[in-house]
């Protein structure tokens, strides 16, 4: 049995009170648990906590209980540990592939949570590429139309077991491209599977000009560095020095459709493991690159704060990656 996050009851609720109870959320009568149904009239706008200041857009965030080793965060929770590093708004990512996570974490799961705080927490939505949708285009279209209009504002965290290039993922990122949806994805040995190089991500930025493509997770991180050789050094964190070349690099060059999530151990590994190069890196890839933590349990250590504070790059730099490129991003 899910625990009690990710199941919910059978309710039904007046629709007015959406517009009273900002934050009130809807669930049709027999509706099926939040890990495989769609969402039904959760509010898009029901801000009932004040904005706190700060100089940070976190880009990846969760709530839940992500792996069976975590506890449950609660939005509660993260807007606590939001207040005490000054982070002003937060993505919150579902996980929906069976591969990304211990626990199913739905949209509506998501949508639900944040609902009362959407003036610092953003709601993104995500379908498992493998998910029959009768209709073919018109389906997805319909499912993103939806997510969209209930406030989600991008698409991910895209982490199924598939090639990244699989052509059951592509047609996702060509619907979230027609609904402005940017796609933040994580690429590993397992998870959106690629070659040394990254030529399967090139071919998806290549072929969807249209869509926004925000890249995270060990493989993604590790080809930061020219020395990637094999598939299975895609998921490993490298602490070697990095050696001039790296795909990531020159993809972030080549494509305006590709930035980076500096999330995790992946995006603080990446850059702590040679300083040298990671602060020109910030400089040259200035406008490409999200502050993100992937802060999804109680009490977790976050390495992102004091890793980008050790690194010498201007204020109008650091601006860039702690805020205004997101909200460029984001429109917000």
């Amino acid at each position: 049995m899910l625990p009690r996050h990710a199941r919910y009851s059978r309710r039904s609720f007046v629709s007015a009170a959406i517009a009273t109870a900002a934050g009130a959320l809807a669930r049709p009568a027999g509706a099926t648990p939040a890990s495989s149904a769609a969402p039904s009239t959760v509010p898009a706008t029901a801000p009932t906590s004040r904005p706190v200041g700060g100089p940070f857009v976190d880009f990846h965030t969760h709530v839940g209980q992500t792996w069976n080793t975590t506890e449950d965060l609660s939005a509660a929770n993260l807007l606590k540990w939001m207040d005490a590093h000054d982070v002003a708004r937060a993505v919150v990512l579902p996980l929906v592939s069976p591969e990304s996570s211990s626990f199913p974490l739905s949209t509506r799961f998501v949508l639900e949570q944040v609902a009362a705080h959407r003036d610092r927490l953003i709601p993104f939505c995500c379908i498992d590429p493998r998910t029959t949708i009768n209709g073919g285009k018109k389906g997805v279209d319909d499912m993103l139309a939806r997510y969209v209009d209930l406030g989600c504002r991008g698409f991910g965290e895209h982490k199924p077991g598939l090639p990244i290039d699989d052509p059951l993922s592509t047609r996702l990122y060509a619907a979230a491209g027609r609904h402005k949806l940017p796609v933040l994805f994580h690429l590993d040995a397992i998870r959106n599977t690629d070659k040394p190089g990254l030529p399967g991500l090139e071919a998806v930025l290549k072929a969807h000009p249209e869509t926004t493509f925000v890249g995270h997770g060990p493989g993604f991180w590790a080809s930061i560095s020219g020395d990637v050789a094999t598939p299975a050094e895609l998921g490993v964190y490298s602490k070697k020095r990095v050696t001039p070349g790296g795909a990531l690099d020159r993809l972030l060059g080549a494509y305006p459709n590709l930035y980076a999530d500096l999330s995790a151990g992946s995006g603080a590994g990446a850059l702590s493991r040679d300083p040298a190069f990671a602060t020109a890196f910030l400089i040259r890839r200035q406008d490409r690159l999200l502050f993100g933590t992937d802060y999804l349990a109680p009490g977790q250590p976050v390495p992102q704060f004091d890793v980008l504070k050790s690194l010498d790059v201007p204020d109008a730099v650091r601006a860039k990656v702690y805020r205004e490129n997101a909200r460029r991003l984001l429109g917000l």
